[in-house]
């Protein structure tokens, strides 16, 4: 979206009440569950070669004569190995479980638990369907996030109501730069906001756009996919069992004054602060991610995701009206 004008047009129609419901469960989970796919956390895109061509057979003979290599990260190692360190020796049970979701083969299960082993990663759990849709084991395991490489898990995942992004794994590394602390950029609109307002600028406009959030300053938007798992990531700073690691949280947005005091408000009345706030007007957010130094950045438009992938990790998050389409 463009600048915003400093004084907003009169509407030309009364404004449609909000009227979407926020669908966050009732009761807080005790823990953060993320489920990951292979080649989210681990680099396999010279193996996957030979899966998507069909020969499971020689993709599985190939990762057997890798058994005892340790696959390298991938693009959500850093993420990964980040959440799993807030869970210490201290505390009575454990503040994040890591899961391995994947549609590897269980023989191939093998080489990602010994990677997981190699790098000290705490991951005990896994299902493993053979090139079926893990998906829908995503609600047995209680997940509140799914990363993977697959579009479609992805798009099945937030069609089920579970956080998910599709990561990039030609996606820059995280900078090593912070390794006490865990860094997160989400979007906004679509992201950490429902795509109410996205929604009015792509039917009717920017100047619509700029009427919709003036006359609604005051009104809370609706939760987006990924406002469970901000939450989630504030209860893992807040618990205090946390050790040496904190948590730093970025809203990186094509929102430009006026239309940022709606966003603002909206995380004030979630009690949801978040550390950055970045309203770009719609530059291009690569450069700004740079200096940010994200573990992972969520978005829901792809020129932005491929922006952000030359620099940091970054994920896809298939949802909204600017993914109906794709």
């Amino acid at each position: 979206m463009g600048p915003m004008p400093d004084q907003p047009d009169q509407p030309d129609q009364p404004a449609e009440p909000d009227t979407e419901p926020d669908t966050e469960p009732a009761t807080e989970p005790e823990r953060l569950v993320v489920a990951i796919s292979s080649r989210a956390l681990f680099d396999f895109e010279e193996e996957n070669r030979l899966f998507e061509a069909g020969d499971d057979q020689a993709y599985m003979q190939l990762q057997l004569q890798r058994l005892a290599e340790p696959a390298r990260p991938g693009v959500a190692f850093s993420l990964v190995r980040k959440l799993l360190a807030f869970n210490t020796a201290a505390a009575a049970s454990a503040s994040v479980e890591v899961v391995m979701l994947s549609r590897n083969d269980p023989v191939s299960g093998l080489r990602v638990f010994r990677s997981c082993s190699h790098y000290g990663l705490g991951i005990e759990r896994g299902v493993f369907t053979r090139g079926a849709s893990p998906w829908r084991y995503l609600q047995p395991l209680r997940a509140q996030l799914f990363l993977s490489a697959n579009e479609a898990d992805v798009r099945s995942a937030l069609a089920a109501g579970v956080p998910a992004a599709r990561v990039l794994p030609a996606a820059a590394q995280a900078s090593a730069a912070h390794p006490q602390e865990l860094r997160i950029a989400f979007d906004g609109d679509a992201v950490l906001f429902s795509d109410q307002a996205e929604r009015v600028y792509q039917q009717q406009g920017l100047d619509a756009f700029h009427r919709h959030e003036q006359q609604r300053l005051a009104t809370p938007l609706p939760a987006g996919p990924m406002k469970p798992l901000l939450r989630a990531l504030q209860r893992l700073q807040s618990a205090g069992s946390a050790g040496t690691m904190r948590l730093r949280t970025a809203l990186v947005t094509a929102r430009s004054a006026p239309a940022h005091e709606r966003a603002i408000r909206t995380l004030m009345d979630w009690q949801l602060p978040v550390d950055e706030a970045m309203f770009l007007g719609g530059l291009a957010k690569g450069a700004f991610l740079r200096e940010f130094e994200p573990d992972f950045f969520f978005d829901d438009q792809l020129r932005q995701i491929e922006s952000a992938a030359a620099h940091v990790p970054a994920g896809h998050v298939a949802s909204g009206v600017a993914n109906q389409s794709a």
